[in-house]
């Protein structure tokens, strides 16, 4: 039974091994991934892959026959040799981690590199690059071990890690051993590391480690979910960028599976339907457009409070002159109100009335303008004549819960600094349709 696997994996091409070994990177990478982004360790990845470079010349000098475990085992303790250097000068100066981090990463590879110029090891530039079409059935066996290993390590610590990632004191409140619980996640990311250098080399491997669990991020706030983006993306990086390798002669893996990991970063970077540029540009534009069609109720409900609310609608011309706009913009406003269902044109289109869900939202937007006004005099101390531009940004923003809570903290108050009642929205909406059934306007449909 030990011996189908490994005849199995002897029997897989040149592409399918490569194929195979590309999909093992990107599970194992995207999962400890998701991790290293949300606990923003990004540049231990970075570290941890420079730092593992002079084991792996360590191990081609000491093991005659190159014996992958041999490589790896010495680059597997170079990097954790690295790790704890990197906490050692954080416990014992004043440097923060990112300092730490870049000490140690310039040093262990400049290490590895002065090694390597000194004693010639062929099979070096593999690590540095990467080289899939060289994977043997020993290496997928290497690697499907540590996937395993990383797979079943995540899914049985899976809730101590979310708590570690997101507030490690809380963690220590909870009873976790949080010392315990970092050295196995920073032991299974340095065997992650390691087992990709082959894949991806040791110059891109982090790449592996940071953009697919980055772009997933953009596209979920679910932990799990976005490990399973991170996957996903990981192994389509990995896969498609070793096939495009394979077609560019003298081409190296490690390059173009970063690349195409930067391109699916690149196009879910401007898509995400929530964290996507396009998609916070549509809701910049959405709320710009909010923003000016409330100054224009605000507008039509100043003009009616003016006149006593003796009439329940304004000429397009009245319209034009508060504004302080053009006849043709006066139209473009009020039919930006049409369109949001928010006023109804007298018939012949002169003027507007707004409807009930207008006045309203009127009625609201100017409570709120004049509740924050009397919320900067009376409890911020401000002078009456320094609140309204403050007011005019912050009545757009204002929540329901945050309107009672002020109402509540001012004493339910009548009215604002400027002695101007401030409305209830539902006697001053009752009022408005009773002007308007007083008057008998016919609307136009």
């Amino acid at each position: 039974m030990l011996t189908i696997l490994p005849d199995m994996l002897a029997s897989l091409s040149v592409v399918q091994s490569a194929l195979l070994a590309a999909l093992l990177v990107g599970i194992s990478c995207g999962l400890l991934g998701s991790y290293v982004v949300v606990r923003r360790v990004a540049l231990v990845g970075d570290a941890l892959s420079h730092a593992v470079f002079p084991g792996v010349v360590a191990g081609f000098m000491w093991s005659e026959d190159r014996n992958i475990f041999v490589i790896f085992g010495c680059a597997l303790l170079a990097g954790l040799l690295g790790v704890m250097m990197v906490r050692a000068i954080e416990k014992s100066t004043r440097l923060k981690a990112d300092a730490a981090l870049g000490i140690v990463l310039a040093s262990f590879f400049a290490i590895g590199i002065l090694w390597n110029s000194t004693d010639q090891q062929s099979g070096v530039k593999d690590f540095l690059f990467g080289d899939l079409a060289v994977i043997s059935a020993l290496d997928l066996s290497l690697m499907g071990g540590v996937t395993f290993v990383v797979v079943l390590s995540v899914f049985a610590l899976v809730r101590p890690f979310q708590v570690l990632s997101f507030d490690e004191g809380f963690a220590v409140g909870l009873g976790y051993p949080v010392k315990v619980l970092n050295f196995i996640f920073f032991g299974l990311l340095t065997f992650t590391v390691v087992v990709a250098l082959q894949a991806v080399g040791v110059v891109l491997v982090s790449a592996m480690l940071i953009t697919p669990a980055a772009t997933a991020y953009l596209l979920s706030d679910r932990m799990h979910r976005m490990m399973l983006y991170a996957v996903g993306f990981g192994c389509f990086a990995c896969v498609s960028g070793g096939l495009i390798s394979s077609k560019l002669s003298g081409m190296p893996p490690g390059p173009v599976i970063s690349l195409m990991g930067a391109f699916t970063f690149g196009v879910v970077y401007f898509v995400a339907p929530q964290h996507g540029v396009l998609a916070k540009l549509m809701r910049h534009i959405q709320q710009r457009k909010r923003v000016e069609r409330e100054n224009i109720l605000k507008a039509i409900y100043k003009m009616l409070e003016d006149d006593d609310f003796t009439h329940a609608g304004v000429s397009l011309k009245e319209l034009a002159v508060i504004r302080r706009v053009t006849m043709e913009e006066a139209m473009k406003q009020a039919e930006m109100l049409v369109e949001s269902n928010e006023a109804t044109y007298e018939e012949g289109k002169s003027a507007i009335y707004l409807t009930p869900a207008g006045w309203r939202r009127a009625a609201e937007i100017v409570r709120n303008h004049r509740l924050w006004e009397l919320y900067l005099t009376d409890l911020a101390n401000y002078e009456a004549d320094h609140v309204h531009d403050d007011a005019e940004k912050i009545e757009h923003i204002l929540g329901a819960d945050a309107v009672r809570r002020l109402e509540r903290d001012l004493d339910f108050p009548e009215f604002d600094p400027h002695g101007k009642p401030i409305p209830s929205v539902t006697r001053s909406m009752e009022s408005s349709i009773g002007k308007m059934e007083e008057t008998g306007y016919r609307a136009s449909k």
